[in-house]
C-alpha cells in the first residue's frame, strides 16, 4: 500500500513565501555607526573615529579617547581643531617644548600616506634649538634654515624663560634654526645634533608679535578625496568603505548601505542593493510551490 503525501495548504505556501523573502533580503553585515564629534569636536568627512567611516585614506588615524588624538609613528597628539572650510587640522605635542617648558627631543614623524594627504602647512615652521656647531644646519645645509617675519634665534632664546637655560657664560647663544617640516622629515633629531624642538604655526601673521605669544603647535593640511561623498551626503548617507576592499560605501543606517548613495530602491546590509530581481526569485517559488499542490 504505498503512503499518500500530505496535502499542501495554503497555510504552507505562505510560510514557504515569508521564509523566502527573508532568506533573500536579509542583510549581509551589521555596518558600524558612524560617530560625528569627540571632545567638542565635529568629525567631519574625511575623517573619522570609527572604521569603515571616512574616506579609507584617513582610517584610524583619529582615535577618540575623550579627547581626540592624531595618531602617528612617533606618537598621539591632540587635535585642537580642525577647519572644515580652510580644510586644516591643529595639533599639539605634549612633549615638545615651548616658552614655559623645556622637553627632551624627540622625532616627529608620520607614515608615508600622512606626507601625502595631510602633511603639515607651509606656515608651520619647526625651530631647532640648542644646535651643536657640528650641526648640518649650522654647516652644509644652513641653506635649510630661514628667519621668519623678521624674528631671530637669539629673540627666542632671550624672551622664553625655559630657553633662557641655554644661556652660556660666553654671552653667546648657542645655534638654532628656523626650519620647514622637509628638514626634520628627511633627517632625525640625532643627525641634526639639536637637543630640542618646538613648532609654530600662522607664521604669516606674528611679524612684530613676540614668542611669548606665539601659536605653537602643528597646523595640518588635509585634501578630501573626490568619490560622491557629496551625492551621498545629499541623499542622508554618510560616507564610508567597505573595510575589507576599501570601496567607497554610503552607510544609511546601523545596518543598511549602498554604493553610492541611500535613495532608490530597496537598501540592505553588506553593500548590496536589492532589486525587482529579488521579487522575481520569489516569485518564481511561489509558482512553483502552488503547481506542487494541485
Amino acid at each position: 500500500m504505498q503512503s499518500s503525501k500530505p496535502p499542501i495548504t495554503i497555510f504552507n505556501i505562505i510560510l514557504f513565501m515569508i521564509i523566502s523573502i527573508l532568506q533573500l533580503t536579509k542583510p549581509v553585515c551589521t555596518l558600524p555607526i558612524c560617530r560625528n564629534l569627540c571632545g567638542g569636536i565635529a568629525i567631519n568627512y574625511p575623517f573619522s573615529i570609527d572604521d569603515g567611516c571616512g574616506a579609507p585614506q584617513y582610517r584610524k588615524m583619529l582615535n577618540c579617547s575623550g579627547d581626540l588624538f592624531f595618531l602617528t609613528p612617533s606618537g598621539n597628539y591632540r587635535v585642537r581643531s580642525i577647519d572644515y572650510e580652510k580644510q586644516t587640522m591643529v595639533i599639539y605635542d605634549p612633549s615638545m617644548s615651548t616658552c614655559s617648558t623645556l622637553q627632551p627631543h624627540h622625532d616627529f614623524i608620520l607614515t608615508e600616506i600622512q606626507s601625502v594627504v595631510i602633511p603639515p602647512t607651509s606656515d608651520t615652521i619647526f625651530v631647532l634649538l640648542n644646535c651643536s656647531i657640528d650641526s648640518p644646519v649650522l654647516n652644509h645645509y644652513r641653506s635649510l634654515c630661514f628667519n621668519f617675519s623678521g624674528h631671530s634665534c637669539d629673540e627666542l632664546y632671550s624672551s622664553c624663560t625655559s630657553f633662557k637655560l641655554f644661556h652660556p657664560l660666553s654671552g653667546v647663544y648657542p645655534g638654532c634654526c628656523y626650519t620647514s617640516y622637509n628638514t626634520v622629515k628627511l633627517m632625525s633629531m640625532n643627525i641634526l645634533d639639536c637637543s630640542h624642538y618646538t613648532t609654530v604655526y600662522n607664521t604669516d601673521d606674528l611679524k612684530g608679535i613676540g614668542p611669548l605669544d606665539w601659536s605653537y603647535g602643528i597646523k595640518l593640511s588635509y585634501m578630501v578625496p573626490n568619490t560622491g561623498c557629496d551625492r551621498c551626503q545629499r541623499t542622508g548617507g554618510t560616507c564610508g568603505f567597505d573595510t575589507e576592499t576599501e570601496v567607497m560605501l554610503c552607510v544609511c543606517g546601523s545596518s543598511t548601505n549602498s554604493t553610492r548613495e541611500c535613495a532608490g530602491g530597496i537598501v540592505t546590509g553588506g553593500g548590496q542593493k536589492r532589486t525587482p530581481w529579488v521579487f522575481f526569485q520569489v516569485l518564481v517559488l511561489f509558482m512553483g510551490a502552488y503547481n506542487l499542490s494541485i
